[in-house]
C-alpha cells in the first residue's frame, strides 16, 4: 500500500516537473523570438498611429424626445367640453386615430420617401458662401480623405475594377408626376447608404424615449441633419395620426362652402320677394312667403348642422395632433466623436503584440511538426 502512494506522489511531481519544464520552454521560446514580437509590435503601432491621424474627423449631434398622443376618450372632455356642449356640439362621440407605434419609428427613418427628403436638407459648410444640400455636399464638395483613397484602391480595388469593366450604370429617371412609383438613382442609392450609416434612431420601450443622432464630418451639419430629421419625423407621425380626421374635416368643409352658399342665396331670394311684397295681401303671395320661408329655415338649419360639424372636425384635429415632449433639444456638438486617436494606437499596440507573440508560437509549432513529419 505504501509503495502504491509512493508511486503516486511520483508520478504527481513528475507531472509538476514536467509542466514547470513547458512554462519554462514557452517563456524561452518567447524570449528567443523578442525581436520579432517586438518589431511586429511596432509595425502594428505605426499602422494604428496612421490610421489615427488621418482618420476623418467625426462630430455627432442627438436630440431626445418623448411622443404623447390621446388616447382613449376625449381630452377635451373638461371645461372645453362644457363650452363645446353650450354650442351644440357633442365631443363624447369624437373618437382618436390609429398611432404609429415608436418601435416603428426606424422603419419611417429608412424609408425611401424620408431619404430623399433628408438628402434636401441645407447645410451650412465651412468654406462654403451659401447652404449646400446633403446631396451636393456628398456628389460635389466631399472628398475621401487619404484613408478613403488607401480603403478604395486596397480593400476596394475588386470593386473599383469590376465597374470599370462594366461601364457607368445608367442614371435612372427620377419620380415624375405621372408615375406613382419610387424611382432612385444610383447616386441616390449612395446617399441612402451614407444616411443609413450616419442617421440613427434608438428607441428605449422602457423609458418611453426616442432618441435621434447624426454623425457628420462638421458640428453644425451634424446638428442640422439632427433638426431635420426631428421634424420630418414629427411631421409624418403627426400626417398618420390625423389623416382619417383631416380627411373628414375636408369633406365637412366642403359641404359647409355649398351650404353656406345656398343658405346665402335662399336669405336673399326671402329678403327680395319680402321688399317686393311688402303691401300685398294676396293668398298666392302669401303661398309664395310660406315656401321661401321653408326653403331658406331648411338652408339654415343644415348650414348650422354643418357649422357645428366643422367646429368638431377643429376640435377633432387638435386632439388627435401628436405632442412631442423634447427632453434634449438639438444643440451644435463641441468636440469630436471620432477618431479616438489614443484608443486606436491602443488597440493596435496591443493587437500587434498578439499577431507578434503568434508568429513566435506558431513557428515553433510548425517546426516541431515539420520535424516530426521528416523523423
Amino acid at each position: 500500500m505504501s509503495t502504491l502512494i509512493e508511486q503516486n506522489n511520483t508520478n504527481a511531481a513528475r507531472v509538476e516537473h514536467e509542466d514547470e519544464i513547458d512554462l519554462i520552454a514557452l517563456a524561452k521560446t518567447l524570449w528567443a523570438g523578442r525581436r520579432s514580437v517586438i518589431k511586429t509590435t511596432l509595425i502594428f503601432m505605426v499602422l494604428g498611429l496612421f490610421i489615427a491621424l488621418f482618420s476623418a474627423k467625426e462630430y455627432t449631434a442627438s436630440t431626445t424626445m418623448v411622443p404623447q398622443s390621446a388616447e382613449g376618450g376625449s381630452k377635451l372632455g373638461g371645461s372645453l367640453g362644457g363650452l363645446a356642449a353650450m354650442a351644440g356640439i357633442n365631443l363624447g362621440s369624437m373618437g382618436g386615430g390609429s398611432t404609429i407605434p415608436p418601435t416603428l419609428y426606424p422603419k419611417i427613418i429608412a424609408s425611401v420617401p424620408f431619404q430623399k427628403e433628408m438628402m434636401k436638407t441645407p447645410l451650412t459648410i465651412e468654406g462654403q458662401k451659401d447652404k449646400v444640400t446633403f446631396q451636393n455636399y456628398y456628389l460635389e464638395i466631399a472628398k475621401p480623405g487619404l484613408l478613403g483613397y488607401v480603403k478604395k484602391y486596397t480593400i476596394g480595388l475588386p470593386g473599383v475594377i469590376i465597374k470599370a469593366i462594366k461601364g457607368k450604370s445608367p442614371v435612372t429617371i427620377d419620380q415624375s408626376t405621372s408615375d406613382p412609383l419610387l424611382t432612385i438613382s444610383q447616386d441616390d442609392k449612395k446617399l441612402m447608404e451614407l444616411l443609413s450609416a450616419q442617421l440613427s434612431l434608438e428607441v428605449n420601450d422602457k423609458d418611453g424615449y426616442v432618441s435621434l443622432s447624426a454623425r457628420m464630418p462638421e458640428a453644425r451639419p451634424a446638428a442640422e441633419m439632427v433638426q431635420r430629421a426631428q421634424i420630418l419625423l414629427q411631421e409624418a407621425i403627426t400626417d398618420f395620426k390625423i389623416k382619417k380626421a383631416k380627411d373628414q374635416m375636408a369633406f365637412v368643409e366642403e359641404r359647409y362652402a355649398e351650404k353656406e352658399a345656398a343658405f346665402t342665396e335662399a336669405q336673399n331670394k326671402l329678403a327680395r320677394f319680402r321688399d317686393q311684397n311688402k303691401n300685398v295681401s294676396t293668398a298666392m303671395a302669401q303661398t309664395q312667403m310660406e315656401r321661401l320661408q321653408s326653403e331658406f329655415s331648411m338652408a339654415s338649419s343644415v348650414y348650422t348642422e354643418l357649422a357645428k360639424q366643422l367646429e368638431t372636425q377643429k376640435i377633432q384635429v387638435k386632439e388627435d395632433t401628436p405632442v412631442f415632449t423634447i427632453i434634449d433639444p438639438v444643440s451644435v456638438p463641441l468636440d469630436k466623436s471620432k477618431p479616438k486617436r489614443p484608443m486606436i494606437l491602443i488597440i493596435w499596440t496591443f493587437l500587434g503584440g498578439i499577431v507578434g507573440v503568434g508568429m513566435v508560437f506558431g513557428k515553433q509549432f510548425l517546426g516541431s511538426i515539420k520535424e516530426q513529419w521528416q523523423a
